[in-house]
């Protein structure tokens, strides 16, 4: 090729490509400990990142933990402070007119925890006891506990009050049968509380 096929930006691109391929310091040998300094320098950096990152994941891995805990916390806080409860008034019926009783029902993971305090009900013995139901709308018993003195009793529910509203307190006989006796003592409307 000819330099007068050349452009003149070409011409300078070449005249400074000589001008550094001229310093003799582009062609000097570089010192042998170069190549270990240099592996060094790259290994010693790798390190400071790696520790870096370690450092950056762990301090990660402790805020995550932090608000797991706070948000645990705040969510059993919640849950001790605003249970779900519900209440009734129980009236005596002709079989216990002088009867009546209060009622609270708290909701647990385990099911409902009702608490009854009764009075006017004359302790039953030798086979004879009272039972509590919960009645749905449709007329659905649930049995949810059996007791031979009103005045503190704990009842289980594995069914909502919301759904099984009447609350009911019949004698029964330990006969063998497992069905209401229809006896009813004390009756009264759970509502939320």
């Amino acid at each position: 090729m000819d330099d007068s096929d050349l452009t003149p930006a070409e011409r300078a691109e070449i005249e400074r490509i000589d001008h550094v391929l001229a310093d003799e310091a582009v062609w000097m040998e570089p010192p042998a400990h170069l190549q270990e300094a240099v592996v060094a320098a790259v290994a010693a950096e790798s390190g400071a990142l790696t520790r870096r990152r370690r450092l950056r994941l762990a301090l990660v891995g402790v805020a995550a933990t932090v608000l797991l805990a706070v948000g645990v916390t705040v969510g059993v806080q919640l849950t001790r402070d605003d249970p779900v409860q519900f209440a009734a008034s129980l009236s005596g019926t002709e079989l216990a007119p002088d009867a009546t009783g209060d009622v609270t029902m708290t909701k647990t993971p385990s099911g409902w925890d009702i608490r009854l305090h009764a009075t006017g009900l004359p302790r039953r013995e030798d086979g004879e006891f009272y039972e509590a139901w919960l009645k749905d709308d449709s007329g659905l018993l649930v049995p949810i506990g059996t007791f031979n003195d009103g005045r503190e009793v704990t009842l289980w529910a594995g069914v909502p009050p919301s759904a099984f509203s009447t609350m009911t307190i019949t004698q029964e006989v330990a006969d063998g049968d497992q069905t209401s006796s229809g006896q009813v003592v004390l009756v009264g409307e759970a509502e939320e509380s």
